[in-house]
């Protein structure tokens, strides 16, 4: 029997890296990924961790009310910080079930100043790496940290490694307290 994973997106970037966490923590485990569309109650792009997080658990409680018959929730929310003058970028990760919340943050890199100084304009970031880059939709893709690293590191991958985290009250229940939202 397959466990269902909704994920608030339908970026196919996202998806591939939620289901690949559960994938490597749960190898014996069949997964449905479902992607939906979900309100972040945010700004198009969030800026610094405090909206960014929030952006994912609204995203969160979304679909827990669309899709109720889920057995796992997933948001990526991509967000930016102002850092001592240089704009850096990533990510916050949830992940809920029936009794508890996962939370990460990915790692986080520094944009160009062009980049920045299109996000610093309004622009949401992949549009911004469109620009700059003179790429079409690479959010969809290897988003701006693959287009800065050869694709050394891609969004995937990015992504993957806080999925993992953020799994880690699932494979270690005992240690983790249930809760009853995010």
């Amino acid at each position: 029997m397959s466990l269902k994973i909704v994920i608030a997106s339908r970026n196919p970037v996202k998806g591939q890296a939620v289901l690949r966490g559960f994938q490597q923590l749960f190898p014996d485990q069949s997964f449905e990924l479902v992607a939906a569309d979900a309100p972040s109650g945010v700004r198009e792009q969030p800026v610094g961790d405090k909206e960014t997080r929030l952006g994912a658990s609204n995203r969160i409680a979304a679909i827990k009310k669309t899709h109720p018959d889920a057995d796992y929730w997933a948001a990526i929310e991509g967000g930016v910080n102002n850092e001592e003058g240089q704009l850096s970028a990533y990510a916050w990760i949830v992940i809920a079930d029936r009794k508890r919340t996962g939370w990460s943050r990915s790692a986080s890199f520094y944009l160009p100043p062009k980049v920045a100084e299109y996000v610093h304009q309004g622009l949401e970031l992949g549009e911004a790496d469109d620009r700059v880059f003179g790429r079409s939709n690479s959010k969809q893709l290897n988003g701006a940290v693959g287009i800065l690293t050869a694709d050394a590191v891609d969004r995937a991958g990015l992504y993957t490694h806080a999925v993992l985290l953020a799994l880690i009250p699932f494979i270690n229940p005992d240690l983790y307290q249930t809760d009853t939202g995010t």
